[in-house]
């Protein structure tokens, strides 16, 4: 069987048994605190929008771990390195845009890939045709 093939059947089974935590996880980011707050914090210049970069890495990690021997898509893992690990400091104030919408571009991606594995947690084969998020997902593993 070709490798590919085999890779996205193991990412599909992942979805399958995952589902309840990708779907709790995805409850949790889509919340009042957990998203309409944090992005309001971001218009309100609050510190607290530093807040995203844990719920960033917690999806990330999650999505890692769905398929452990492959290596995310490098374009997002250079997105989430842009947007998390970062610490308030005061002088942030003054390069406020510059500096916390990387935060929130992470956390946009994140949680869309998240919303996706979501989606698709269902299918027990590839859907033909292609739909666009499960595409995504797919280049989101290396398996597109």
């Amino acid at each position: 069987m070709d490798p590919t093939r085999t890779a996205e059947a193991t990412l599909l089974e992942n979805l399958r048994s995952r589902r309840a935590e990708l779907t709790a996880l995805l409850g949790e980011c889509s919340s009042h605190w957990g998203f309409e707050d944090p992005v309001y914090r971001f218009y309100h210049q609050s510190f607290k929008v530093y807040f995203l970069q844990e719920q960033t890495t917690r999806i990330v990690g999650l999505l890692e771990s769905l398929a452990p021997d492959r290596s995310l898509n490098g374009w997002f893992r250079e997105i989430v390195e842009q947007g998390t690990g970062r610490v308030f400091k005061l002088d942030d104030n003054a390069q406020w845009t510059r500096l916390t919408r990387p935060i929130l571009e992470a956390f946009f991606h994140a949680r869309f890939f998240l919303e996706m594995a979501v989606r698709y947690s269902t299918l027990v084969e590839p859907p033909l045709p292609l739909p666009s998020g499960y595409a995504a997902l797919l280049y989101l593993y290396g398996l597109r």
